[in-house]
């Protein structure tokens, strides 16, 4: 099983965000572009994936769309691929000020 988890926020642009969760778990961002979800940031370790990427992607007629349509006011995302369950990790990203956790997925 792997835990999705959604945190977004309206205080970081997505490089604070990446230098912030650097700072705080030690982690190395790459950047990456794609097609579908334009640039964001990427860290993969044992522990899982995080991405840190802009709530706007590009859209298919020249408008952006939302990765998250249901978050519009959110324009910033953190999202988590983790193995199992991590309530550490959890805990410390919600310590990041200005970061809520928008929703959890397991499959």
């Amino acid at each position: 099983m792997t835990e999705y988890d959604t945190y977004g926020t309206n205080a970081h642009t997505t490089s604070e965000l990446a230098e912030l969760v650097t700072d705080l778990l030690e982690v190395t961002f790459t950047g990456r572009e794609s097609d579908y979800r334009g640039a964001y940031d990427i860290a993969k370790g044992t522990w899982g994936r995080i991405e840190i990427q802009p709530n706007a992607i590009p859209g298919d007629d020249g408008q952006d769309d939302l990765y998250a349509p249901d978050r519009p006011s959110v324009p910033v995302l953190l999202l988590t691929a983790i193995p199992h369950p991590d309530p550490a990790l959890h805990r410390r990203l919600s310590s990041i000020e200005g970061l809520a956790h928008l929703g959890h997925e397991t499959s």
